[in-house]
């Protein structure tokens, strides 16, 4: 089967980053489902690990995580699924990816996709909707009050991947208001037509900006970009007793500016569910399952940007080109071979 990946971790720019290869057809077991892939997005995620991990068996590891196709096999295992269905999903960190054209995933973490997308427009979305979803309603637990706080929301950075589908999933499933950061006019469009109800810039202070609303401290911030330098804005803007979610990769976190306020600060790393093998792996499968609904009433759309065409070497390489830019608007994605 065809695949791409590399052999050496190398800047973008290197001829070898990632390469076309040919691999060994991989077969089910347990309770995995072999999967033909007919889409992909790219990720940050993609990136950080091409440029900084080197494959640890001499082989092309293979990248990509978010994924649409159709199942063609399955595992002994697996009741969840069968050959014929057109899922979505956003695979395991520690497993080959979905860079392939044939993708083993395990059944609990991958879901029926949208009926009313193609599977360009649901690979765009498994990713960034787990991550979202998680941070929001099993970390910051959102449906739960901050004792005098205002009912609303900050999304750090709002304008990528999931801030996109973060900002719709709280417009639908939640009656906080939601203020979103962006610093460019076409990310302050963006957000706006994904349903934020204010619009600041965190290129500047952003608790001023937030006060000035007149809505009062806000009972959650989910941070999803440059959480060490904002860290001290997010401090002043936040309620006492305000819970803080973060996704990126600070090099250091100052935690003890949150202490006089009593704050609570929480991790998101959708990968730990599947990593872990968690005895509640399977909520990433019914989450899914809870937002290919919300696509197939329009509550939730698609955040796919660009096509970047075929899954090819060259292909994959813009787009890593485009992500490690950090002006990407939405999801990427390549679709067919």
């Amino acid at each position: 089967m065809r695949a791409i990946g590399y052999l050496e971790p190398q800047p973008i720019s290197a001829p070898t980053s990632l390469v076309d290869v040919e691999l060994p057809r991989p077969e089910p077991v347990g309770r995995d489902i072999l999967v033909e892939v007919k889409a992909i997005s790219v990720n940050p995620v993609d990136t950080k690990v091409r440029a900084g991990a080197k494959p640890v068996d001499g082989q092309h590891r293979i990248l990509g995580w978010d994924a649409a196709g159709i199942v063609v096999a399955t595992g002994s295992g697996v009741s969840l699924f069968k050959p014929g269905d057109e899922v979505y999903y956003a695979g395991a960190i520690n497993r080959p990816g979905s860079n392939a054209e044939l993708h083993l995933v395990d059944e609990r973490i991958v879901a029926l996709k949208p009926r009313s997308l193609d599977f360009a427009a649901s690979a765009a979305l498994p990713l960034t909707t787990i991550t979202a979803y998680e941070a929001l309603f099993d970390r910051l637990d959102v449906t739960k009050p901050v004792p005098g706080a205002a009912n609303a929301i900050v999304i750090v950075g709002a304008a990528g991947g999931v801030g996109s589908i973060a900002i719709q999933l709280l417009r639908a499933l939640t009656d906080l208001t939601v203020i979103a950061t962006a610093s460019r006019p076409e990310t302050v469009e963006w957000v706006k037509g994904k349903g934020a109800h204010h619009v600041v810039d965190h290129s500047k202070p952003m608790a001023d900006q937030v006060a000035a609303l007149g809505i009062g401290m806000p009972a959650f911030v989910f941070s999803l970009t440059h959480s060490d330098s904002h860290a001290a804005e997010i401090t002043k803007l936040i309620a006492p007793q305000g819970r803080m979610a973060l996704i990126d990769d600070p090099k250091s976190f100052d935690v003890m500016l949150f202490k006089s306020k009593a704050l609570s600060l929480h991790w998101e790393m959708m990968f730990a569910r599947p990593v872990h093998q968690t005895a509640d792996i399977i909520r990433q499968h019914e989450l899914l399952t809870e937002v290919a609904g919300l696509v197939d009433t329009g509550k939730v759309k698609t955040t796919m940007t660009e096509n970047y065409g075929t899954i090819s070497a060259a292909n994959l390489k813009r787009a890593h080109a485009q992500i490690e830019s950090g002006t990407t608007l939405g999801k990427i994605v390549l679709a067919g071979w």
